[in-house]
Order: structure tokens, then C-alpha cells, then sequence
């Protein structure tokens, strides 16, 4: 494999690694205004929303199981715990199902990886056929401010975002729907749970950033959903929308608040960076 073809993948990971976190963006939140429902009760759902905000992120970690679809490059499963008590941090198993990215990964001998979140990078470990071609090292590391670079005038914000990439930020976006209503008590997992619904209209988000972000990946709405426990804590969450490169769901469970998490950052001997492999020319031995 050619010096190219280790940049092209690493690109690509790089490319949905940054799409994907389309799906959970930051947002500020809304005006009580009224919606479809009347005043009174619109004005409930937003309280309860916003205090299941404050309490998911005050629990500062998860487990995670997730589950994302984009259009034709890719579908893949998540499954680890994430913290962001301090910058974020964890470690998934990350698995490709489907789409032209899991074809990649499979020339490369493995359609799953494991990836570690730190507050300045996210690393990749990727399989022996790629360790090949950089010098036998398996993970390569991606600074946030790389990937900002990478991502041109529409990443600006990339890095800030995968930093706050955490379960309440869903709910965030939610608070930022002009129709956003409580749809009723529903079972998650076997427990119970109250579902709010809503959609954001990226003409009628008042962030700029996100604004831009949400415009220039070709997203005009995104429809959210949450299912909030007992405890006030985000249980799963629904989001979908249209994009340039398709259309894009993503569906997460989440548990275990407070869990303990772990996320060792990889040896530098086995690590290369992705800005010195976008670099790379010619054939890497």
C-alpha cells in the first residue's frame, strides 16, 4: 500500500469522525416562547428539559451504545464510556458495518478499532496491514486543531465541538426547537422514561458556529428526540437529518452515570499524527 493510500484512509476517518459529530452539536438554548402547545404546557417540557440538561451533565460519564447511518459511506456501531468532568475523555470499540468506509477498513484487514477520546487529541488504533505502512505504529493521533485545519472554514469550530461532544448536548439542541413537545412515558430498556420531541431549523438557530456548521454540511433540519428517566438523566436519544453525503441517524444509549473511566493515552513509539501522515509523499515503508 502506497504512501497515498495511508493518507487517503486516515483522511477518511478523519472526514467521518468530524461528520459524525454533526450529529451531536452544541446549541444555546431557546426562548420559552409558545409552540404547538399551549404556553403552560410548553413552558413544563422546556423546565424539564433544562433541568435534565444541568443533571446529565453534572453526572460527568456514561456507557455508551450507539448506532450511526450517513448516506453511503457509512454505518457503525459504538459501544464504551465516555467522561467530560474535565475535557473529554474515554475509550469505544468503534465497528464499521457498512458503507465505502468499512470497505476501507476491511482492505486493512479490520472493520473495528478502538478509539481513545483525550482533551487534546482522538486516537485511532488501527490494524496490522496499516501499522505496515507507518513504520509498525497501529494508532494514529488526531489533534482537535488538526482537524479544524482539515475541515477548512467550515471546521472553525470542529475542535471545540468534539470536545463538548457529550450526552447533554443533545438535549441542548433539542431546547433549541421551536416545536419542541413532550410526547409521553415510554419504556427504554425496561425502565420508564419521558420522550420529548422537536425539530431545528438551521435558518432558525441563533449560534453562529453551529449555524455554519449545520448549513455548510447541507443540513436544513435535524429532528431530535430524548428519552428522559426518573433521575432526569438522558437514557437514549434519536437524531436524524439530510446531509450533502446523505442522510444521517444516529440512535444512543446511555447508562451507568458516573461510571469510572479510563482512557490511557497510547505510547508515542506506536503512534504516528495524522498532520505528519497528510504529509507523507511517496511510498511509506
Amino acid at each position: 500500500m502506497q504512501g497515498r493510500t495511508v493518507r487517503r484512509v486516515s483522511l477518511v476517518l478523519a472526514a467521518a469522525t468530524a461528520l459524525t459529530g454533526v450529529a451531536a452539536c452544541t446549541s444555546q438554548d431557546s426562548s420559552d416562547g409558545p409552540g404547538k402547545d399551549d404556553r403552560a404546557a410548553h413552558g413544563r417540557t422546556v423546565e424539564a428539559l433544562r433541568s435534565a440538561e444541568r443533571a446529565t451533565r453534572r453526572a460527568a460519564s456514561a456507557r455508551v451504545e450507539s448506532t450511526t447511518t450517513m448516506g453511503s459511506l457509512m454505518s457503525m456501531t459504538a459501544d464504551g464510556t465516555i467522561g467530560w468532568g474535565d475535557g473529554i475523555t474515554g475509550t469505544l470499540t468503534i465497528t464499521y458495518t457498512g458503507g465505502t468506509l468499512a470497505d476501507t477498513m476491511r482492505r486493512l484487514g479490520s472493520t473495528s478499532m478502538e478509539a481513545r477520546y483525550l482533551p487534546d487529541a482522538y486516537y485511532a488504533r488501527m490494524g496490522e496491514k496499516f501499522a505496515e505502512q507507518t513504520g509498525g505504529r497501529h494508532w494514529i493521533r488526531y489533534a482537535y486543531e488538526d482537524l479544524e485545519a482539515l475541515a477548512g472554514g467550515s471546521g472553525a469550530h470542529l475542535g471545540d465541538q468534539m470536545r463538548t461532544t457529550t450526552p447533554n448536548q443533545s438535549v441542548k439542541l433539542l431546547l433549541a426547537s421551536g416545536d419542541v413537545r413532550k410526547v409521553g412515558e415510554e419504556s427504554v430498556r425496561g425502565r420508564p422514561a419521558t420522550h420529548y420531541s422537536g425539530t431545528v431549523a438551521a435558518e432558525d438557530v441563533t449560534y453562529a458556529a453551529l449555524k455554519k456548521q449545520l448549513t455548510e454540511a447541507g443540513v436544513t433540519t435535524e429532528t431530535v428526540d430524548v428519552w428522559i428517566d426518573e433521575r432526569n438523566l438522558l437514557v437514549k436519544k434519536v437524531e436524524k437529518a439530510r446531509m450533502t453525503t446523505g442522510r444521517m441517524t444516529q440512535t444512543a444509549h446511555y447508562g451507568d452515570y458516573g461510571v469510572r473511566v479510563r482512557a490511557q493515552r497510547p505510547p508515542l513509539s506506536d503512534t504516528g499524527d495524522f498532520d505528519d501522515l497528510m504529509q507523507t509523499k511517496g511510498a511509506t515503508s
